[in-house]
């Protein structure tokens, strides 16, 4: 009777590290995803920033795919991280919500999906309306800029927390976190200055404005 009851909960362990297995899978794959669109959306931008040319990358049909599968990456995230959670909990218990660095990743998360919301709801519409993000407003370029700043940094911040197993438990989450300001900040301000250059180059040659009908990272990452 015993050595069934061994057996049982073996089996049953095993089958819970296999189900695992599977969730953490399909996560990474979901991060894949948008990490790659993210980041060959980025790389684009800036060679279009620096060279003042239009691509195919700016169309609104692939700018909405875009948006589309990096979005679906994100509602993906979310169930697989919550699975995860859920099974982690079941094995380790309450306490590891405890977690410094789950709490960074769950913070992250959290704002990344906000700063979305953010983006669909007055970065986009602006966009549109205007057709390149150098003609803009000041303040509404700003504001993009910074949020595509946000954007950008929190998708590889989170992937690295992802595969940072070596940081559990090791460091608090002001620690953990304490890059993750500066980064955005130094995205920000590149981010600004490059687009302030090809506005002005734009300004002293005479390039028409739509040759920079550009979108900013969030935006590609939404």
């Amino acid at each position: 009777m015993d050595f069934t009851i061994l057996t049982s909960f073996f089996e049953q362990k095993t089958a819970m590290e296999f189900m695992r297995l599977g969730i953490v899978y399909a996560h990474l794959i979901a991060c894949c995803v948008a990490i790659g669109m993210v980041l060959t959306s980025d790389v684009a931008m800036v060679k279009e920033l620096l060279k003042g040319k239009h691509s195919h990358l700016q169309d609104n049909q692939h700018m909405e795919h875009l948006q589309k599968t990096v979005s679906a990456a994100l509602t993906v995230l979310w169930i697989t991280g919550l699975a995860i959670i859920w099974v982690d909990i079941g094995d380790k218990g309450l306490s590891y919500l405890l977690n410094p660095k789950l709490q960074a990743k769950i913070t992250i998360v959290m704002l990344l999906t906000f700063n979305g919301m953010l983006l669909h709801s007055l970065v986009l519409p602006a966009l549109q309306k205007a057709g390149s993000l150098l003609k803009l407003e000041f303040n509404m370029r700003m504001f993009a800029l910074f949020a595509g700043a946000l954007s950008g940094v929190s998708w590889f911040y989170a992937a690295m927390l992802g595969v940072g197993r070596p940081l559990s438990w090791k460091y608090s989450l002001i620690e953990i976190l304490a890059a993750y300001p500066v980064l955005i900040v130094g995205g920000f301000m590149m981010m600004a200055l490059l687009t302030q250059w090809a506005k002005n180059r734009e300004e002293s040659e005479g390039i028409p404005a739509n040759a920079y009908a550009l979108r900013n990272s969030a935006l590609a990452a939404w």
